[in-house]
């Protein structure tokens, strides 16, 4: 069976090329739980981005940066921002649009060992390695005194959960990797493990962000 990684790799290089970047989030039972239009990541900031833009007010790493339009807008206004992925498809594309981007694993030692005062987890990105603790957990390890998290999640009354779940395009399905979904409802005993507090929560474009301090 396919990689994920080869999966998103393969969505997001046609959806460069101009072609079908869409990927679709299934359960085990090949259930459709989201869309995911790559294409959308490869341009500027979507609708929605601009408040999480505006609260990145110093350094700020990136997590599950992609093809790096978060990174690459942020280095735009002078902020300075470092984008990671474990694919070397999206870091290459990031980097390709003037975008500071390394190929790693958020749980693994950082290469740049400053401390960080934002670290962004967009598009669904609190979900990366199925557990939503343990990764802002170490989002707060990262950051700065005073730093914050902020993260993209699901609307209130939207129940989260976690599990195992494939990538699958037109062509061919994933093997199984570990993701969560997070509802705002959620964050605050998430962010009390974590030792961080929720500060501010917000929505725009019908998308749901929340801000958490260290």
């Amino acid at each position: 069976m396919t990689s994920a990684l080869t999966v998103y790799a393969g969505a997001l290089q046609r959806a460069a090329r101009g072609g079908d970047g869409a990927l679709r989030l299934v359960d085990p039972a090949g259930t459709l739980l989201r869309h995911l239009d790559t294409g959308a990541w490869h341009g500027e900031p979507t609708p929605g981005d601009s408040g999480l833009l505006a609260r990145c007010t110093g350094p700020t790493l990136d997590v599950g940066c992609g093809p790096g339009r978060l990174t690459a807008a942020l280095a735009r206004s002078g902020v300075p921002a470092l984008g990671i992925d474990v694919s070397a498809a999206a870091v290459r594309l990031a980097r390709a649009r003037g975008a500071d981007a390394v190929v790693q694993d958020v749980f693994a030692p950082l290469r740049d060992g400053r401390s960080w005062r934002h670290a962004l987890l967009a598009d669904g990105n609190i979900g990366i390695g199925g557990d939503p603790a343990r990764l802002l957990a170490r989002c707060c390890e990262l950051l700065a005194p005073g730093g914050t998290v902020l993260a993209e999640v699901e609307p209130p009354g939207s129940p989260g959960w976690r599990g195992r779940v494939a990538l699958t395009d037109a062509r061919r399905t994933s093997e199984p990797f570990p993701w969560a979904v997070v509802g705002v409802d959620d964050l605050g005993p998430l962010a009390e493990q974590a030792g961080l507090l929720p500060a501010e929560s917000w929505t725009e474009d019908e998308r749901w962000f929340v801000c958490l301090s260290r």
